[in-house]
């Protein structure tokens, strides 16, 4: 059931482009591995790891789970895991939650005031 509230979630545009933004980047730096195994040091690493972290902070807002994810880009080595695809799973899913809860939240009720008597 929580999967299928969270596929429903998704079907939004923003989270829609977000993921195919994210599943883009990691395929490119997988497909492409001896250019950007260097991590840090290969300028097309920096230039596509830096671009999908501002674009994806520009269309979901800013989350902690972008800031490990740029720095584990940096690194030698870690372009052969899908993890901007891992973040923007972990962002969406917290966002869907949230607004779930949201739309199941109760309005108080809201009692008129006393009169003095």
């Amino acid at each position: 059931m929580r999967a299928l509230n969270y596929l429903h979630a998704v079907y939004s545009s923003d989270y829609k482009t977000a993921w195919l933004i994210a599943i883009a980047a990691d395929t490119v730096q997988l497909a492409l591995f001896p250019f950007f195994a260097e991590g840090v040091l290969s300028p097309a690493d920096t230039v596509v790891d830096l671009s999908v972290a501002w674009i994806l902070t520009r269309m979901l807002g800013w989350h902690w789970a972008f800031l490990p994810t740029v720095v584990a880009e940096l690194l030698p080595g870690f372009d052969l895991f899908p993890t901007w695809t891992a973040a923007v799973f972990y962002v969406t899913s917290l966002q869907s939650r949230v607004r779930r809860d949201r739309s199941r939240a109760v309005e108080p009720v809201i009692l008129p005031p006393l009169t003095a008597r």
